[in-house]
């Protein structure tokens, strides 16, 4: 594996696991970000989609409105990689993708649950991937200041990956 598909795999892993992202559409006034739950279930974990609950009467999702370009910027848990996931964003209300990604916590959002009048799923589709590892920085920092390159440990450790439409 490439060592760019290694770090895209890295960030699809960690995503599943940490989940929350800062989303933001591209090309509005305020231009703010603001935390979302992602969810990924692709086979594979490489692509996406990336799905979000929302609801219909945020700022957000009116700013949204039929679709647009988005960013959703990413820092792992334990700080060892952060990211930027460009794509398309847009409303989706396919029932059997909120049946098979609702679950408790989305549930404690929702009043009137699935049915909902209010819930809006988006799904962003993306185009580009940028991962950047920020293993050892202690480790690194020391080296420094014992006269090593900086940059040789960070050598390999960032990734922009295009990623390729996903075929149906």
């Amino acid at each position: 594996m490439d060592r760019d598909a290694e770090l895209a795999a890295r960030f699809w892993k960690k995503l599943r696991s940490d989940r929350v992202v800062m989303l933001g559409l591209s090309g509005v006034e305020d231009g703010h970000s603001q935390p979302m739950t992602a969810q990924v279930e692709d086979e594979d974990g490489t692509r996406g989609p990336v799905w979000f609950f929302s609801a219909k009467n945020t700022e957000f999702v009116q700013q949204l409105g039929a679709g647009r370009r988005a960013v959703a910027h990413f820092t792992a848990k334990d700080h060892e990689l952060f990211a930027s996931l460009d794509g398309a964003l847009e409303p989706h209300d396919d029932r059997a993708t909120i049946d098979r990604l609702w679950n408790p916590f989305v549930a404690a959002w929702y009043p009137g649950g699935k049915e909902d009048p209010n819930l809006q799923l988006l799904r962003m589709t993306p185009e580009r991937l940028q991962v950047w590892l920020n293993e050892n920085g202690v480790l690194a920092a020391m080296k420094m200041l014992l006269g090593r390159d900086p940059k040789q440990e960070y050598a390999g450790k960032m990734a922009d990956v295009n990623l390729p439409p996903r075929t149906a």
